[in-house]
């Protein structure tokens, strides 16, 4: 059986169940074929992209938690999926995907954090591959994660900063900050009309602890003054202040202060972990737009206001 024919089965298939709202016995009747054979097609159509799913951000979203959320903490957008997988960062990722695939325009600049849900969301970013987008990493650190997105985008420009996350001293991360091509990626943040950071909690399964950036022993030091948890590796206490950590110090990133700057800052995150390091993170001021699930909205909310 040749592929063109093979190729030609699977958009005949395709095309009758997600268009025409065709059964699987109906379509397999029609092509005579098996509705084993059916239901194959559609799923290799799936894995190869040849069906792409849409959901309207508003098709979904509880109006009571959204007002309550955009009220108290002063968002200017907020976007809820559903709390039914058991990965609520890839959940969380695909929504943002989604959410910046609706927002970007030809040009644009887009500001990436760092984290397990930034390199999520990269990859399941689905542009038109004429697009021309540029990412500016807002740390040093991520190039692993930065260049794996397999949006197949041939005009995807990344702006990385030559650097690691957490220098050796203070002294090592400020003259690596000075260094031009350092300088010259964080100045380039300033030009992006998105920004996307996640929100670590203060855990062994942080990102900051799990790629070695930090040790078990800074991780109970920051515990011990009230940590709840990170923007860009900045801890914050429950009131959304930045601590005086050492190794903030040693941070080759972008602080809140300077994040506050930006326009459409989204905060992506979600888990019971991270409830009370988001409600912390949305304190600080930086964050504009929140994507997260509902169970952790409405957590978020269940926190007393003080």
């Amino acid at each position: 059986m040749s592929m063109d024919y093979e190729h030609s089965l699977m958009i005949k298939a395709v095309w009758c169940y997600y268009i025409e709202d065709m059964t699987q016995q109906a379509i397999a009747d029609q092509l005579g074929i098996s509705r084993m054979r059916v239901i194959k097609l559609l799923e290799k159509g799936r894995a190869k992209k040849l069906i792409q799913f849409k959901i309207r951000a508003d098709a979904y979203q509880q109006t009571e938690v959204t007002n309550q959320l955009q009220a108290r903490y002063s968002l200017k957008e907020i976007v809820l999926v559903p709390s039914i997988s058991t990965n609520i960062n890839e959940t969380i990722a695909r929504a943002t995907a989604m959410y910046l695939s609706d927002h970007m325009s030809d040009g644009s600049f887009i500001n990436v954090g760092f984290g397990d849900t930034m390199a999520r969301t990269l990859r399941n970013l689905d542009l038109p591959e004429e697009s021309n987008i540029s990412f500016v990493s807002l740390t040093g650190g991520v190039k692993h994660y930065t260049t794996s997105s397999n949006s197949g985008i041939s005009n995807l420009t990344s702006y990385i900063v030559p650097a690691p996350f957490i220098a050796s001293t203070a002294e090592m991360a400020s003259a690596i900050r000075e260094e031009p091509s350092v300088k010259d990626v964080l100045n380039l943040a300033r030009l992006a009309t998105y920004t996307i950071v996640g929100i670590g909690g203060v855990s062994e399964k942080a990102t900051v602890v799990k790629e070695g950036n930090l040790t078990a022993n800074d991780l109970l030091r920051f515990k011990a003054e009230s940590a709840v948890g990170d923007i860009l590796g900045y801890f914050i206490d429950k009131d959304g202040r930045v601590l005086n950590g050492s190794i903030h110090d040693r941070l080759i990133s972008t602080t809140p202060d300077v994040l506050a700057t930006f326009p459409n800052v989204i905060a992506a995150a979600g888990g019971s972990e991270k409830v009370q390091a988001i409600d912390a993170a949305l304190k600080t001021g930086c964050i504009n737009i929140l994507i997260t699930d509902e169970d952790t909205a409405k957590a978020v909310l269940e926190i007393e206001t003080r």
